[in-house]
């Protein structure tokens, strides 16, 4: 089983520095970076869980769904969902297609780079 433990902790830093942030931090950008974030984790997620059942069936993919903005207060929380439902993913994806410890490098360097852009 692949080990997503430094995933689950970058996003957990980051989703903790959201909820610590200030509003006008929040405002002036660090939100926006995150929702992105957070949405495009949970596309990610989405196309592992969904992949081998759609192909075994010959069925197209389904249409992604997107995170909603619920607004600046509970983005850390979003994050923090969405990073756990990929990390969760790539531990059970049976796909050997692309090796899941890629997809995980990708997805942390993902939210260092965000976290970067958003709590500067």
């Amino acid at each position: 089983m692949l080990d997503t433990s430094p995933l689950t902790v970058a996003v957990e830093r980051f989703a903790d520095r959201l909820r610590a942030a200030p509003q006008s931090r929040l405002q002036r950008g660090a939100a926006a970076e995150a929702l992105a974030l957070a949405r495009e984790l949970a596309v990610r997620a989405q196309r592992l869980e969904e992949a081998a059942p759609r192909a075994a069936r010959g069925a197209a993919p389904a249409p992604v769904r997107e995170v909603p903005d619920a607004g600046i207060f509970v983005v850390g929380d979003q994050l923090s969902v969405t990073g756990l439902d990929l990390a969760e993913a790539l531990r059970a994806d049976p796909d050997t297609t692309t090796a899941p410890s890629v997809l995980l490098d990708e997805a942390v360097e993902l939210v260092e780079r965000a976290e970067v852009r958003a709590m500067r």
